[in-house]
């Protein structure tokens, strides 16, 4: 049985080297899209009223799209999916999402309203 630590100097002298193995160090990967051109649609039908901002015309492989969808998640802060080869951002940030797609060089066109 150990010794009840009962003080924080008794805490102090715990070493907790070497208990776990060292983290692998994690590279990061930057995806380098290819200049693709885009529409950017704004749409609540079949929603129940919901608001969304449509990215449509990604031509490429799904991982890539699936990347491009989780950076346009962070930029705006909100949530989304990937149905259909359409990114599906939540709440109405066409404006928003057209700027941080032209300034990673794809073409952007407005669709509706």
């Amino acid at each position: 049985m150990t010794k009840k630590l009962n003080s924080f100097d008794a805490l102090a002298s715990i070493q907790f080297d070497k208990l776990a193995p060292d983290p692998e160090p994690v590279q990061e990967t930057k995806t380098a899209f290819e200049k693709q051109f885009l529409e950017a649609h704004f749409s609540n039908k079949g929603r129940a009223g919901k608001t969304v901002t449509l990215i449509k015309g990604f031509k490429g492989d799904s991982s890539n799209l699936k990347v491009l969808a989780k950076t346009l998640q962070k930029a705006v802060g909100v949530g989304g999916s990937v149905k259909n080869g359409e990114i599906i951002i939540q709440g109405n940030y066409r404006d928003q999402l057209m700027k941080i797609l032209q300034e990673m060089g794809h073409d952007v066109k407005r669709i509706g309203g």
